[in-house]
């Protein structure tokens, strides 16, 4: 221990853990070690087999046990004199407000998603209360401290969202292997298992060039007298075939595209093979989830990139499998990455889709950390990290806000450091959340609901649970579980009409006053208003603004030393963390952008980890190899 002074710092702390996952089982391992004696845990997840191989205070005798409270008995087995409050909840219900949060000295996050992360931030700003955030993925990770008024907010820096494709280019002109796993998963899987009364963005033409309008239903709909083997290849042929052919009819599509193949099953398995596919009895295990077609079909490795002949015999097995050992199910199935038989479906059929399309094909393992958009963990970083937290909390207790440091972890050396230290910096003057600047909304008034704001740029964009949404002085929308039928239901009428044809008109020059109380947080949204949109840049028919980053300073160089300036920052969001990644020196503040150009054909920007040779316009996060010296890799922060 450092010194009596930091011991007792340490001793009276009440400390708030929000997560008990990866970096969660890590931190209070190590807060118990090093001391604290009052830490409370929320965590609402129960552990799942995936877990044990990185989250070390789980054995398989827990799976399906609460992580908080597991977690917790396992800490006080080797540490049994301290207090740890387990929580299985969300952090996000009501019993988590303001109040709650203001009785601890530090809230410490290891959260796996923005929406919690920006609540968390929220009420820390409302109660006044530090909050050490942090994050891994892979090899990165990253240790962030936020002083309300001292530092910026976990928001003053704009954080990815998930890249949305129009749904044009994924119906009918996919140009990469990402575009053909969303086809597959959210269009195909989604129309053939899913709830059949969902909207849906798959049309299929009809093999009847007469009748190229016929309803999609009459296709995905299996006849009484229809055979599984038979609507299996009734299904290849039109998703795969007749409905490319109908597309290639579309000659203006195609003048400056690579013009696509149909495929139909005859000429991709002789109807020998067809017949022969599979072997249902090796393929059925007691679990749903379990139930698996590659041992039926010799496929063993799920590294190997299958052809078109394997992957077609694995969609029509698929398939076929799903109709007769898990067809209660069918109609309430969503895409799990945990479904082994719904993996190998979602593979065979983007990888069908993209050899028609001349995209390279993928493994089952690589699609589906496409699908579930998942970057594999590792045990060391979620350690180091962990450590990291608890050196920049003792500051915290401490009050020694000169020494805070935001910390990265580096998969590759930078000046000969893994480890960035970086000064914490300043309050964004412009961040909506902790300084209240208003924001800027380009929409159509004529012809873009409420419901359109409040789902897309309330709750989604702003991140709002509960949003109030006032236009003047008149309450035009709220949102709560307090509010009387009749009252909500009054609200709910105002959804579906245009903004202008509000009870108090929303038109070009409106500001609009939203405001969210159990995050105490209320934010101002200028309308204006805007006729046309680009369809492929802005597909929602919205553009939000008017939040943006301090403006970049310059910072003078000498004898060809690097500064931070040119040091890149890095944002990713992945199924596990989100992470900033900012290679600064020691003892220099970060810089909010910068690009670091280099020659070659790779791009990062914020989505996905997925290895493959996409184009200079790629959309995901390469993260599982580092880019070779002539590879151009534009790191940007946003």
């Amino acid at each position: 221990m450092g010194s009596d002074s930091e011991a007792e710092a340490i001793k009276r702390a009440k400390v708030l853990m929000v997560g008990a996952g990866g970096i969660g089982c890590e931190l209070l391992k190590t807060l118990a070690l090093s001391g604290f004696q009052d830490i409370h845990i929320i965590d609402m997840d129960t552990i799942e087999v995936s877990n044990l191989n990185r989250q070390f205070l789980f054995r398989q005798k827990h799976v399906g046990q609460s992580k908080a409270k597991v977690a917790r008995d396992a800490v006080l087995k080797f540490v049994p004199h301290i207090n740890i409050t387990p929580y299985h909840a969300n952090v996000k219900d009501p019993d988590f407000n303001v109040d709650f949060f203001k009785q601890f000295n530090v809230v410490l996050n290891g959260l796996d998603n923005l929406d919690a992360r920006r609540h968390v931030n929220r009420l820390c700003l409302a109660a006044e209360v530090p909050l050490v955030e942090s994050g891994t993925t892979g090899f990165l990770g990253q240790v962030t401290v936020h002083i309300k008024g001292r530092t910026e907010c976990y928001e003053c820096q704009q954080k990815p969202t998930p890249k949305t494709y129009p749904v044009c280019t994924i119906t009918s002109t996919p140009s990469k292997f990402i575009h053909c796993v969303v086809w597959a998963k959210d269009l195909l899987f989604a129309k053939l298992f899913g709830d059949k009364s969902q909207e849906n963005d798959l049309f299929v033409r009809s093999s009847d060039a007469s009748d190229l309008e016929k309803p999609m239903e009459d296709i995905f709909e299996r006849g009484p007298d229809e055979d599984p083997d038979q609507y299996g290849k009734k299904i290849y042929d039109h998703v795969f075939g007749y409905n490319i052919e109908a597309a290639l009819a579309n000659e203006e599509t195609w003048k400056s595209r690579r013009r696509p193949r149909p495929t139909f099953l005859r000429d991709v398995l002789p109807e020998k093979l067809i017949l022969q596919n599979g072997n249902l009895e090796k393929s059925c295990l007691t679990d749903d989830l379990s139930l698996s077609v590659m041992p039926s079909l010799g496929l063993n490795n799920p590294q190997e990139v299958w052809n078109l002949a394997e992957n077609s015999r694995v969609f029509l097995e698929a398939l076929q499998l799903f109709i007769e050992k898990r067809e209660k199910d069918i109609g309430s199935l969503t895409f799990d990455k945990d479904d082994q038989m719904a993996v190998e479906f979602v593979t065979a059929a983007a990888n069908i889709r993209a050899s028609s399309f001349g995209i390279p094909l993928h493994s089952l393992f690589d699609t589906k950390g496409i699908a579930g958009n998942i970057v594999h963990a590792v045990a060391t970083t979620n350690a180091i990290i962990a450590g990291l937290i608890v050196i920049e909390t003792i500051k915290v207790l401490q009050a020694d806000f000169e020494n805070y440091r935001m910390t990265y972890c580096l998969e590759h050396p930078s000046s000969k450091m893994l480890l960035m230290p970086v000064e914490p910096f300043e309050p964004n003057k412009s961040c909506y959340v902790c300084s209240e600047t208003p924001l800027l909304l380009e929409v159509n008034t004529r012809n873009t609901t409420l419901r359109d704001i409040v789902e897309k740029i309330i709750k989604v964009k702003l991140g709002m649970n509960q949003p109030m949404v006032m236009q003047g002085t008149t309450l035009i929308y709220e949102d709560g579980d307090d509010l009387e039928e009749d009252v909500a239901a009054n609200y709910a009428l105002n959804l579906d009409k245009n903004l202008a044809d509000l009870p108090a008109p929303v038109t070009g020059g409106t500001m609009l006053t939203i405001e969210d109380f159990r995050q105490e947080l209320k934010c101002h949204i200028n309308i204006k208003h805007r006729d046309d949109f680009d369809e492929e840049k802005e597909p929602d028919r919205m553009v939000l603004s008017g939040w943006t980053a301090p403006e970049k300073v310059d910072t003078a160089k000498s004898n060809g030393a690097s500064t931070s300036a040119d040091r890149p920052i890095i944002t990713e969001v992945t199924e596990s963390k989100v992470v900033d990644v900012a290679a600064a020196m020691p003892g220099t503040k970060r810089k909010l952008s910068a690009t670091l150009e280099r020659k070659g054909n790779q791009e990062v920007h914020e989505v996905l980890s997925v290895p493959g040779n996409d184009d200079d316009d790629d959309d995901l996060v390469l993260l599982d190899d580092c880019p070779e010296p002539n590879k151009k890799l534009r790191l940007q922060h946003l």
